[in-house]
């Protein structure tokens, strides 16, 4: 019988940086919401949980590092909403900026979320903060406290 090695999802204890874009702070702060809930809900304290606002999805990864290297958190969990516009310059930051996350995650050798929303119109955005599709927030602040328990088996 092979060891089984599984998240629980308790996040009692976990401190949690959360990194978010007020570029589209409108449906953003919905993600921040539902991430909050999750993690309350789950057994985290609010005074665990640091929010930390930059001005857009590129300065995420930044910030992701910067709070990494503070070894102050058991896990960042990154928030935004890209939404495609008339220019490729939604394709390109899109892709870097998922890029830069998974490569921060390498880097500081602590459990990092992925929750930013790429939406080709505002109203798909919309489904998945809550609409109609959950809140990409709460799936990430999920996903997140199951990978923090998977850190310390």
């Amino acid at each position: 019988m092979p060891n089984i090695h599984e998240g629980i999802l308790d996040a009692k204890g976990k401190k949690v940086a959360i990194i978010a874009s007020r570029f589209n702070d409108f449906l953003t702060h919905r993600l921040v919401d539902g991430a909050i809930d999750c993690l309350v809900r789950h057994g985290a304290k609010d005074g665990d949980l640091d929010v930390f606002w930059v001005p857009g999805s590129f300065e995420i990864p930044q910030m992701a590092m910067q709070v990494g290297k503070t070894k102050r958190f058991d896990g960042i969990l990154c928030l935004g909403t890209m939404i495609r516009g008339e220019t490729p310059h939604f394709d390109v930051l899109s892709a870097s900026v998922s890029r830069a996350i998974q490569e921060i995650a390498s880097r500081t050798e602590l459990p990092v979320s992925f929750g930013l929303i790429t939406a080709d119109t505002v109203e798909q955005a919309m489904n998945r903060t809550g609409a109609k599709q959950g809140n990409k927030g709460w799936d990430g602040a999920l996903t997140l406290i199951e990978m923090m328990k998977l850190w310390e088996s």
